[in-house]
């Protein structure tokens, strides 16, 4: 597995993915708007988004950020994981690279909204607090960098 930045080349396979993420989930899939143009959306924007590359070379993760403009603080967005791919440290390994990136820029406070109610985003409720996030009001968590 490899961590690469975006590249337009692999948005059809991260659509996807993410769609089987949030399927897994018992959710309804639905696509979040960012993810049609994440180069309009992040990159452009001076912000970042990364994929977890398998050894087939398809999508097996993603995640990115985008900065609170005249802040250190950033928000991570789409942090999803391939539902067959949980629990072998992809989403260990895409975290610790959007933390390397904040902390290169400057940035020095972490936040991410992990969606409500908290029984649909179980897993983000347990996955941030083992990385050191804490809630600081309903749905949101942050990070000192």
């Amino acid at each position: 597995m490899k961590i690469i930045q975006y590249t337009e080349e692999y948005k059809d396979d991260m659509i996807f993915m993410v769609l089987q993420a949030k399927d897994a989930l018992g959710r309804k899939p639905g696509l979040n708007e960012d993810l049609l143009n994440i180069h309009d959306n992040y990159i452009a924007k001076g912000n970042m988004f990364w994929l977890a590359i398998d050894d087939m070379d398809r999508v097996v993760g993603c995640v990115g950020f985008s900065r609170v403009e005249g802040t250190t603080e950033a928000f991570i967005h789409r942090l999803f994981i391939k539902a067959s791919e949980k629990r072998k440290g992809i989403g260990t390994e895409l975290l610790r690279t959007v933390e390397d990136e904040m902390r290169s820029r400057g940035i020095t406070i972490s936040r991410v909204h992990l969606g409500t109610p908290r029984e649909q985003w179980f897993e983000s409720y347990f996955f941030y607090p083992a990385k050191g996030y804490q809630e600081y009001e309903p749905g949101y968590m942050m990070k000192m960098l």
